[in-house]
């Protein structure tokens, strides 16, 4: 048998473009590397602070990623995503950027969920920063007009948390916040059928809010999870 090669490693399929922080990353959260069932390579996009992604609209910031995404492919990997959903705003760029598949948000998934609900039922986001999910992100993500957003700002912890960078996560707080935000999105829109987490943080919740809520929850790990079973698809045996 005669094998090709070509590039610098091997394995890793998924290139995950990383914003530059310091807050802790739990078992679930997309930069935990424990969090996924095969192996991911990841690449730091310096000054790329939380902050500067979703406050200030990762302005100045397209060329870093660029530069990353390029690294990424060069090392080897058949597809990159990124860990910060408000990254949708990349997307078309980043993807005529590199010669691989590209799914930057969690995002991208609304259009999808909305096609598999039952009539009279539609997604909603649940997002980190409301007041910075602006229309240009939600169009980059293909998300439909009018789509039902939630959000964990002015809770006790999440949001302060992760956009505040900070070194301490209280984590049942986090989790409150999560659930809390889910489920007056549900009181606020009857027929909310399912919900998509704009943000990779939120995955450790995921549970808790569908739990809490009874609606489907889907997040980058079930968006990441799709992509990877395309780019390095499952063998079978023969019989």
């Amino acid at each position: 048998m005669k094998v090709t090669g070509g590039k610098a490693i091997y394995g890793t399929s998924v290139g995950i473009l990383m914003l530059e922080a310091r807050f802790p990353r739990i078992p679930g959260d997309m930069g935990n590397a424990r969090s996924w069932n095969f192996p991911v390579h990841y690449k730091i996009v310096r000054d790329a602070s939380p902050d500067r992604v979703v406050r200030c609209g990762a302005k100045g910031l397209l060329p870093a990623f660029i530069d990353a995404a390029q690294e990424l492919v060069a090392d080897g990997v058949d597809g990159i995503t990124t860990n910060c959903g408000f990254l949708s705003l990349f997307q078309d760029e980043l993807a005529a950027a590199v010669r691989v598949p590209v799914a930057t948000s969690s995002l991208m998934q609304v259009a999808q969920v909305n096609r598999i609900l039952p009539p009279g039922q539609r997604c909603g986001i649940l997002t980190i920063s409301a007041s910075s999910l602006t229309e240009p992100h939600l169009k980059a993500a293909g998300v439909p007009d009018g789509t039902p957003i939630g959000t964990t700002e002015g809770g006790r912890e999440f949001t302060r948390a992760i956009l505040g960078n900070e070194l301490t996560l209280d984590v049942a707080a986090a989790e409150r916040d999560n659930v809390e935000a889910a489920q007056r999105l549900l009181t606020d829109h009857g027929d909310l059928g399912a919900i998509v987490l704009e943000c990779t943080n939120m995955t450790p919740y995921a549970r808790a809010i569908c739990d809490a809520i009874g609606r489907p929850v889907f997040s980058i790990e079930t968006f990441v999870n799709w992509f990877q079973s395309g780019l390095t698809p499952r063998g079978f045996d023969r019989v």
